[in-house]
C-alpha cells in the first residue's frame, strides 16, 4: 500500500440531490494524488463540455448556472453525474450521484366529509407526491390545527386523527402540501359531530390498518392503526415472527400508531396491529410489512499492490446492503473485461489477473451499487520490471512419449543469460481456464523436461520463464500437444458352472477401464493351441454363457477389453466340468412325489426320536440321583447272608484302610488336622477278616514282608444306619505289642462312597 499520497483517490464525492428549476446546483468533487491531475464530468456516462450553463471550477466541482428540468431542445439536466481523475497512474471515476428536479403534483386524495358521534374516532387524509417529500400541515376554520391537543393526532403522510370527538371539534378542515417546489391546499372537508356518548356495546374494529413501506435506513418509519369500539379498545403491536419489537427509537403516536426512529435492516419485518376489548380476549387484528433497505458499503476494500511480471494479482472488494449489491469492477475508468487471463470469481467478489505484464498495470476500482445507494473504492496494480531481465526462452518443443507422458524441451533466451538461476515450466489443460495452471521449476542446465501423470488423448499448453533473481522474463511461446491413447485396461473376470456343458463368464464394469469399445471373449481346451473367438460383445455387456462343452476336459476362458487405441490386457480363467458330472452321477434326479413321501417319513421318525431321546435324559437324571442308595440296599443283603469275624486291633495293617483307593497313610498326611471318623465306629462298619480275597479289595498290610497278612472283611450299611461324628482327634493308643500306632483314618469325602 503506498498511501494516499502517491494514489490517485477521492476526497470528496458528488451525492445525490434534489435540484430546483432555475437555480444553481452545485456537484462537489475533490481528488487527492500526485500532481498533475486533470478531472472532467460526465452525465449518464457522455462527458460535459465546458459551457455556459455549466462548467467546472478551479477545485474540480460542477457548477450548473439555470437547472433545467426540460430545456428547449428536450434535453434535462436531469441524470447520473460522475466525476472522473487522471494523473499518469491511471484513472478513477466516483460514484454516481442521481439529481432530480424539485417537484409537486397535485393532490390525489383529497379529505372527506365526516359526521361522527359524539365520542368516536375521526379521521381525515390528503395525499400528495412530491420531490423532496412535501410536508403536509392541517387548518381548521383556516387555522393550523392544535398541535398540542392529545386527541389530535398528524401522521407524516397527511392524516389526521382526532380521537373522543366533542361538539367544538367540528368545523371545515383542509391541508397545506409544502416543499421547495411549491406550496399547495387541499379541499375542503366538513366534520359534523352528533348526538351524545352512546353506550351501546359495539365490538373492536380496526378502521385503518399499516401499510407497507419501503424506507431507507436511518429514515422514520409511521405505521398507522386506528380502531373504534364500545368500550374503547387497547390498541397493541406485535412482530409476526415473534421477535421483540424493541423500545429504542420506539414511540406511540395518538392511541395507537406505532412509530420507529433511525431505522435499520433489522426493523424490516411484517408488524401486527390488534385492537383488543378490555379484559377479555375479543381481538381483531391487521398487518403490514416493513422493508428497510441499506445502500452498499464496504466491508473489504481492494488494497493497492505490487507484482513482479508473469506473476498473479489478486484484489478482493466485499461490500453488503440490502438488497445485497451488485459489484462491477473498472480498469482506469473503464468496464473491465474479462479474459483467459482476467477473472472474476466470488460473485465478482475477487479479480484475478494471472501472468500479468506492463499492459496490466492501472487503477481498478470496485463499484457496488443497490437500489438504495453505490460506493466505489479503488487500488492500483504496479508491475515491477526490472532492466536487463533475460528475453523468452527459444524454441519451445514438446513432444508425446505415451498416454501420459509429454517430454518438453526448450533453448536459453538469447540475451541476458548470465543471471538465469532456473526455469519454470507452466502447464495447462488446453480446455482448462488460466487459473488451472501449474509449474514446475527446472535447474538452469537442464533443457528438458518430462511431464508425467497425464490424462491419455488430453491436449496440453506449455510455456517457458527464465527466473533471476531480480525477476522473471517473458512468456515463451505457447506450443500444445496432445497425449497419446490408451488401451483399457483388464477387466475382472469370474466363471460360474451353469450345468455339465456350460459355463457363464461374468465381469464388471469399472472405471478403470476408462473409454472402451466392448469386449473380446476367447475360449479353448487347454491342450489346443487354437482359441474360439473373438466373441464381440458391447460395453454395456457383462456376462455370455459358452455353451456345448466337452465335461471331460478343462478349458481356458480369456476376456480383454478395446478401444480405438487397441486392446487392452486380458484376464485369463481356468475351468473343469467334470465335478459337475460327478455329482450328477453321485446324486441322479429325484423323484418329487417319492421325496415327499420320505420327507413326511423322515419327519415322523424325528419327532419319535425326540421323544425317546427325552426320555432317555430323564432316566439317566434319575440314575445319577437314586444310584447310590439302590447300591447300598442291595449290600445290605449281601451283609445278612456272609459272617464277618473280627481280628484283634493289633493285627491291622499299620498301612492304614483305603477309602477310595487312597491309603490311610497317605490321606493322614494330607489332612492331619482335619476331621476324622470315630475309630470305634469304623471297626464296627468294617470289621477284619483273613480272607485273601478280601486283603486284595480294601486292606493293605505294613508288617515287614515275612509277616503273615491281615485280612478285613468289609461290610456295608445302609445309607440311614451310617452316620459321621465331627470331634477333635483324641491322643492315640498304644498299640499292644509295642508297634507304631495305627493312623487314624480322616474324613476326605461323602460317607456312602466306603
Amino acid at each position: 500500500d503506498f498511501g494516499h499520497s502517491s494514489e490517485l483517490a477521492f476526497v470528496v464525492e458528488p451525492s445525490d440531490d434534489i435540484a430546483v428549476q432555475e437555480q444553481p446546483l452545485i456537484l462537489y468533487c475533490q481528488v487527492e494524488g500526485i500532481q498533475p491531475i486533470t478531472i472532467t464530468w460526465r452525465k449518464n456516462g457522455v462527458m460535459i463540455l465546458d459551457s455556459e450553463n455549466a462548467f467546472m471550477l478551479a477545485n474540480g466541482s460542477l457548477y450548473v448556472s439555470r437547472f433545467q428540468r426540460v430545456r428547449g431542445d428536450g434535453s434535462s439536466d436531469e441524470g447520473e453525474y460522475d466525476c472522473m481523475a487522471q494523473n499518469h497512474y491511471g484513472l478513477v471515476v466516483s460514484r454516481k450521484a442521481k439529481i432530480q428536479a424539485a417537484t409537486m403534483s397535485d393532490f390525489h386524495i383529497h379529505p372527506q366529509n365526516a359526521v361522527v358521534e359524539e365520542g368516536g374516532v375521526a379521521r381525515f387524509q390528503c395525499q400528495i407526491h412530491g420531490l423532496p417529500e412535501p410536508v403536509i400541515l392541517w387548518h381548521k376554520n383556516s387555522m393550523p390545527v392544535n398541535t398540542d391537543n392529545e386527541r389530535y393526532t398528524l401522521l407524516p403522510k397527511g392524516v389526521l386523527q382526532i380521537t373522543g370527538l366533542r361538539a367544538e371539534d367540528s368545523g371545515i378542515f383542509h391541508c397545506v402540501a409544502t416543499n421547495i417546489a411549491n406550496v399547495k391546499f387541499s379541499r375542503e372537508a366538513r366534520l359534523t359531530v352528533s348526538g351524545s356518548h352512546s353506550t351501546v356495546y359495539k365490538d373492536p374494529m380496526i378502521l385503518v390498518g399499516p401499510e407497507n413501506l419501503t424506507l431507507t435506513v436511518h429514515q422514520t418509519a409511521v405505521l398507522e392503526c386506528i380502531a373504534t369500539g364500545n368500550p374503547r379498545p387497547i390498541v397493541s403491536w406485535s412482530r409476526l415472527d415473534g421477535r421483540p419489537i424493541g423500545v429504542e427509537g420506539i414511540q406511540v403516536l395518538g392511541t395507537g400508531n406505532l412509530m420507529i426512529s433511525d431505522l435499520t435492516v433489522q426493523h424490516s419485518g411484517i408488524y401486527v396491529c390488534a385492537a383488543n376489548k378490555p379484559g377479555t380476549r375479543v381481538r381483531r387484528t391487521a398487518q403490514g410489512s416493513l422493508v428497510v433497505q441499506a445502500p452498499a458499503e464496504f466491508v473489504q476494500h481492494p488494497q493497492s499492490i505490487s507484482r513482479p511480471v508473469g506473476t498473479t494479482a489478486i484484489f478482493t472488494c466485499v461490500a453488503q446492503g440490502e438488497p445485497p449489491p451488485q459489484i462491477t469492477w473498472l480498469r482506469n475508468g473503464q468496464i473491465l473485461e474479462t479474459s483467459d487471463h482476467i477473472k472474476l470469481k466470488n460473485n465478482n467478489s475477487t479479480l484475478s489477473i494471472y501472468g500479468i505484464n506492463q499492459a496490466d498495470e492501472a487503477i481498478y476500482q470496485c463499484l457496488a451499487e443497490n437500489s438504495a445507494g453505490s460506493t466505489q473504492a479503488s487500488a492500483r496494480l504496479t508491475v515491477l520490471w526490472a532492466d536487463g531481465l533475460p528475453s523468452p526462452p527459444q524454441g519451445v518443443r514438446a513432444e508425446t512419449v505415451s498416454a501420459t507422458t509429454i517430454q518438453v524441451s526448450w533453448e536459453k533466451p538469447l540475451q541476458n543469460t548470465k543471471e538465469i538461476i532456473g526455469y519454470v515450466l507452466h502447464i495447462r489443460k488446453a480446455a482448462d481456464p488460466i487459473e488451472m495452471e501449474y509449474q514446475e521449476a527446472v535447474s538452469k542446465s537442464t533443457f528438458q523436461q518430462l511431464v508425467t501423470d497425464l490424462e491419455p488423448s488430453t491436449s496440453y499448453s506449455f510455456y517457458i520463464k527464465a527466473y533471476t533473481s531480480r525477476g522473471a522474463s517473458k512468456a515463451s511461446e505457447v506450443t500444445v500437444v496432445s497425449t497419446l491413447g490408451e488401451v483399457p485396461a483388464m477387466p475382472s473376470l469370474f466363471i460360474k458352472v451353469i450345468n455339465s456343458t456350460t459355463v457363464q463368464a461374468t465381469w464388471e464394469p469399472s472405471i478403470k477401464l476408462g473409454q472402451h469399445k466392448g469386449f473380446k471373449l476367447y475360449y479353448r481346451k487347454v491342450h489346443l493351441s487354437q482359441y474360439t473367438g473373438p466373441v464381440l460383445l458391447a460395453s454395456n455387456v457383462t456376462a455370455y454363457n459358452i455353451t456345448h462343452l466337452d465335461a471331460s476336459v478343462v478349458y481356458e476362458v480369456k476376456l480383454l477389453a478395446y478401444n480405438q487405441h487397441g486392446d487392452g490386457n486380458s484376464t485369463v480363467r481356468f475351468v473343469s466340468l467334470r465335478e459337475t458330472v460327478e455329482r450328477t452321477v453321485l446324486n441322479p434326479p429325484c423323484d418329487c412325489v417319492k421325496d415327499e413321501q420320505n420327507n413326511k417319513t423322515s419327519t415322523t421318525g424325528i419327532i419319535i426320536g425326540i421323544h425317546i431321546g427325552v426320555t432317555c435324559i430323564i432316566f439317566c437324571i434319575l440314575f445319577l440321583m437314586f444310584g447310590y442308595r439302590g447300591r447300598l440296599l442291595m449290600c445290605k443283603n449281601v451283609q445278612e447272608q456272609l459272617s464277618t469275624p473280627q481280628i484283634p486291633r493289633s493285627q491291622r495293617s499299620t498301612t492304614g484302610l483305603v477309602l477310595n483307593g487312597a491309603t490311610r497313610r497317605d490321606r493322614d498326611d494330607r489332612d492331619l488336622n482335619g476331621k476324622q471318623l470315630d475309630m470305634n465306629e469304623l471297626e464296627r462298619l468294617f470289621p477284619a477278616s483273613p480272607s485273601q480275597e478280601q486283603q486284595e479289595k480294601g486292606i493293605m498290610s505294613a508288617h515287614s514282608p515275612s509277616a503273615p497278612h491281615d485280612e478285613t472283611q468289609i461290610s456295608t450299611l445302609p445309607l440311614d444306619e451310617f452316620s459321621i461324628i465331627e470331634e477333635q482327634p483324641d491322643p492315640l493308643p498304644k498299640n499292644p505289642r509295642g508297634s507304631s500306632p495305627a493312623t487314624p483314618a480322616p474324613n476326605h469325602g461323602p460317607a456312602n462312597e466306603g
